[in-house]
């Protein structure tokens, strides 16, 4: 029987996607219950309609350094991802290997995961880090190595694979790299009841353009990079969000994932 060598379709599609507004005060989320007379969220929601580009039969075009996130195959053995025991014994060690192969790391520690079913991200998430609170993620995690670590090279990646598939319902968007600059970043605070953290947010530039895998399956995972200390050119970051896919039939089941969240280390001169 001949190959089918049909090329698949493209599903390039609009949706709102929620940035935030510039404002003198910094903006602050409470993860908790906040002080008295304090918002939970101080932020201003900006929504735009954006084009959001159907990368599907093109993912060798998509790399970490040009890009900030890429697409790879890999199957894995965990037969439930909402088993955390089955995730850390099991998961994690594959998500350490692949990233090892991948990316050329030296070591890769797993910090934590986030497993969803039917929710949406509503705001484009740039960074669980800024460049000044990424190395206390590693002190914070690797206690006394932190300081010879932190010499050389490092990165947080998020690896995002579908837990069910293909995805139709509220799959994720990526913006490329080259697309933006770091003056569209809006550093925010993260608070949480005994520690105060810093992430990113984005503000809204006509510029940005935005990609998505169609139909992922559970057999492809999205390296999405959150930080990468390296200042020579390549992409240190992509901000990433779910979307409400107006392709999407309306009997689509809601959206299963899980996303890992890693810390990166890599060789001298990597």
């Amino acid at each position: 029987m001949p190959l089918d060598i049909t090329p698949p379709r493209q599903q390039t599609t609009t949706a709102e996607l929620h940035y935030l507004i510039r404002t003198p005060e910094k903006p602050t989320r409470y993860v908790l219950e906040p002080p008295p007379g304090v918002s939970a969220w101080n932020g201003v929601d900006d929504p735009h309609t954006v084009l959001i580009e159907d990368a599907r039969g093109r993912e060798v075009e998509f790399t970490l350094d040009r890009n900030g996130f890429t697409l790879i195959k890999a199957p894995t053995l965990v037969r439930n991802f909402y088993d955390p025991d089955e995730i850390k014994s099991v998961y994690y060690p594959e998500v350490q290997r692949w990233l090892g192969e991948t990316l050329g790391a030296s070591r890769v520690v797993v910090f934590d995961h986030n497993v969803r079913n039917g929710g949406r991200s509503d705001l484009p998430q740039p960074s669980d880090h800024t460049v000044n609170s990424a190395p206390r993620r590693v002190r914070d995690h690797l206690g006394a190595e932190a300081d010879e670590l932190l010499k050389h090279r490092f990165g947080i990646m998020n690896v995002w694979r579908p837990i069910r598939g293909p995805v139709l319902d509220s799959p994720l968007a990526l913006c490329d790299a080259r697309s933006f600059t770091d003056d569209e970043l809006i550093a925010s605070d993260l608070v949480y009841q005994h520690v105060r953290g810093e992430t990113s947010s984005v503000e809204f530039k006509p510029g940005h353009r935005w990609y998505y895998f169609s139909e992922q399956q559970p057999d492809e995972v999205i390296l999405i990079r959150v930080h990468d200390s390296a200042n020579d050119g390549r992409a240190t970051l992509s901000f990433h969000t779910s979307f409400e896919n107006p392709l999407a039939p309306a009997d689509a089941p809601p959206r299963e994932s899980i996303e890992v969240r890693t810390l990166v280390f890599f060789p001298p001169n990597a």
